[in-house]
C-alpha cells in the first residue's frame, strides 16, 4: 500500500435513493441529444469517469490544466477510460451558466469540445464578449449560435446535470465519479466519488484498480447507476476544492 493510499481515509457506504426514483437514461443520449457530444474517448471503454464542473470554478480549472491532460494521454486516448463532462453551474444565473449554455450551443454545431476548452482557458473571466469571440474563433454560424443562446433551450438539461451531481452526494465543484462501465456500481465494486481536484496520482490509482477488475463494456448506463453503492475518497488533510462553494 503506497503513501498516497495510506494518506487517504475511505468513507463508508453512501446509499442514495432507490434506483427506481431516477430516470432510466442510457447515457448515450439526453433530451437535448448531446450526451455523445460531451464524451471523450471510446463509448465501450472499460472504465467511466464523470466530471461535474463549472467553467468559472478555480479548482475545476486546476484539474483542467494539471490533471486532465495526463488522464487523457494515459487512459482516454488509449481506450481505457470514457470521460463524460456534466455541468454544475454554482449559481442559477451568471457567467457559469452562460458558459455552460455556450458550450451546449456550440455542441449543436459539432464544436462542443473546442468551445469547452477555450472557455476553461479563460480562467473564469467569462462574459458575453468572450463567448462571442470564441464562437467566431471555432467557426460557428453566428446567427444560429446567438439564437440558441437566446432561446436557452439547454438550460433545463444543464440543471438536470447539477441535480444528478447532488444525487451522487456532491454539493460543490469539482466532483468526479469513477466506475466500471459494464454493469455499473455494485456492492462489491462501488462507484468511487472523488469530491475535489485531487492530484493525478490518486485518479491513476483508482482507475488502475478498476481496470484490473473491469469486464469489457458495451457502454451506456451512467445515469442508471444513480442510487447504487458509492465509496467516497477522502484524505486526512483538507480536500482540494473550491473554497467559494459551501
Amino acid at each position: 500500500m503506497n503513501s498516497l493510499r495510506r494518506g487517504m481515509m475511505m468513507a463508508g457506504w453512501v446509499m442514495a435513493c432507490c434506483l427506481a426514483l431516477f430516470p432510466s437514461v442510457s447515457g448515450a443520449k439526453d433530451e437535448s441529444g448531446q450526451a455523445e457530444t460531451r464524451m471523450r474517448g471510446q463509448a465501450n471503454a472499460p472504465v467511466t469517469l464523470i466530471e461535474y464542473s463549472d467553467f468559472t470554478c478555480g479548482y475545476c480549472l486546476k484539474f483542467f490544466r494539471e490533471t486532465w491532460p495526463r488522464i487523457q494521454a494515459r487512459y482516454v486516448d488509449t481506450g481505457k477510460v470514457k470521460f463524460l463532462y456534466r455541468d454544475y453551474p454554482r449559481a442559477d444565473q451568471g457567467p457559469g451558466l452562460d458558459a455552460a449554455l455556450a458550450a451546449r450551443c456550440a455542441g449543436g454545431q459539432g464544436k462542443y469540445w473546442a468551445m469547452h476548452d477555450r472557455l476553461f482557458a479563460e480562467g473564469g473571466r467569462i462574459d458575453q464578449a468572450v463567448i462571442l469571440r470564441h464562437a467566431a474563433a471555432v467557426g460557428l454560424t453566428q446567427a444560429t449560435f446567438e439564437r440558441c443562446l437566446k432561446e436557452k433551450s439547454h438550460v433545463a438539461s444543464i440543471f438536470e446535470d447539477r441535480e444528478e451531481a447532488n444525487r451522487w452526494g456532491f454539493h460543490g465543484t469539482p466532483g468526479f465519479i469513477l466506475m466500471r462501465t459494464a454493469g455499473g456500481p455494485t456492492e462489491k465494486e462501488p462507484a468511487v466519488a472523488i469530491p475535489g481536484a485531487f492530484p493525478f496520482e490518486m485518479f491513476a490509482e483508482e482507475i488502475d484498480r478498476l481496470l484490473a477488475s473491469a469486464p469489457h463494456s458495451r457502454g451506456g448506463t451512467e445515469r442508471e447507476s444513480l442510487g447504487r453503492p458509492v465509496r467516497s475518497v477522502e484524505r486526512s488533510r483538507p480536500l482540494v476544492r473550491d473554497p467559494h462553494v459551501p
